[in-house]
């Protein structure tokens, strides 16, 4: 497995290099952060037109907290192929971590088979980091139970990211107080860096970035896949919040429910993927390569248990469509001829 892992990662770095020497685009999302740790080092406004974008990227805006850029500052240095490179090489060990803290199954198709998911490659292809704040809280939650450093990663990935910060209650739901406390903490000390470092772009982020026009001119996008992308898309303006506020406080809800169901019945893999799946789906916007959680849920098999006999059915049809469109057409070729090989009826 370790070999695997090794020539997969240095499959995906190899590939950034060569891109660099050829000129070629890749990795729209790294190229963003490596405009942001550029802007870090440089002493330019995070939250305005980042200068060091390169040609090829649209016109995007650094929407993470400052912390996030104190960590990108070294990509200042590279080429946007080569942080590329660093993130994509990332890909393959984050998503073992991940698989193996939901099973005890260690095939090695498990993992690679991740990498056919859309959320994982489009993820690597933008150059994301998704998969590795995903491993730095499954390792959180199940791996480090013993350690006395557990909670930390959680509070580092919200300061990356603000979504992992749901995972701090998770730690609460499931009786483990001193971790969610270590992890608020580890937020509250990165984004303190953030403000001594950074204060005018922390003081910004916090009260004005935050809620930038970027994300509600995007809201509506297909490619958002949260339950107010879904209402903004197909509900009319008048209903939206009620729509979204309603919904998201009832899956909130129903999710604590099953969290604590879940943690009490010894199931601590299911209590950690129904709190990502109510991540994904209440946070304003949840683009398609957010949902790497699906590797974890696909490896975990007790969470897909109890939906077999509800998809039996479904993937019966839609894996064999092929065969019943076959003989669909076949009947029509067969009778077609029949048609046109009758004799023709005397005009007498």
């Amino acid at each position: 497995m370790k070999a695997l892992i090794t020539a997969v990662s240095a499959g995906l770095g190899a590939t950034g290099v060569l891109w660099w020497v050829l000129g070629l685009p890749l990795g729209v999302d790294t190229a963003v952060y490596r405009a942001g740790g550029w802007a870090v080092v440089h002493g330019q406004p995070l939250y305005e037109h980042l200068r060091a974008l390169p040609d090829w990227t649209p016109d995007l805006p650094f929407t993470y907290p400052p912390f996030a850029a104190l960590l990108f500052a070294p990509f200042a240095l590279l080429p946007a192929q080569l942080c590329w490179s660093l993130l994509a090489a990332a890909a393959a060990p984050a998503l073992l971590v991940t698989v193996r803290a939901f099973t005890d199954d260690r095939r090695w198709w498990l993992v690679l088979g991740g990498f056919a998911l859309y959320p994982v490659w489009q993820g690597i292809g933008l150059g994301q980091v998704n998969l590795v704040l995903m491993a730095m809280v499954a390792a959180d939650v199940l791996v480090l139970r013993q350690s006395r450093y557990r909670g930390l990663l959680i509070g580092v990935a919200a300061a990356i990211k603000l979504v992992p910060l749901i995972f701090i209650g998770h730690l609460l739901l499931t009786g483990r107080r001193a971790d969610a406390l270590r992890a608020a903490g580890a937020f509250a000390a990165a984004t303190a860096l953030g403000f001594l470092v950074l204060p005018s772009d922390s003081a910004r982020y916090w009260t004005s970035a935050i809620f930038n026009d970027h994300f509600a001119q995007m809201k509506g996008w297909i490619g958002n896949q949260s339950w107010q992308g879904f209402v903004t898309r197909t509900a009319p303006e008048d209903w939206r919040f009620a729509l979204i506020a309603g919904f998201s406080a009832l899956a909130v809800v129903a999710t604590a429910l099953v969290v604590r169901r879940l943690h009490l019945a010894g199931d601590p893999r299911g209590a950690l993927l129904a709190t990502a799946g109510c991540a994904l789906l209440v946070s304003p916007i949840s683009w398609t390569h957010h949902w790497v959680w699906l590797v974890p849920l696909l490896a975990y098999r007790p969470a897909l248990r109890p939906l077999a006999p509800v998809f039996a059915l479904p993937v019966a049809f839609t894996g064999n469509v092929y065969l019943f469109t076959a003989v669909v057409l076949l009947g029509a070729q067969v009778r077609a001829p029949s048609r046109n090989l009758r004799p023709a009826r005397s005009l007498r």
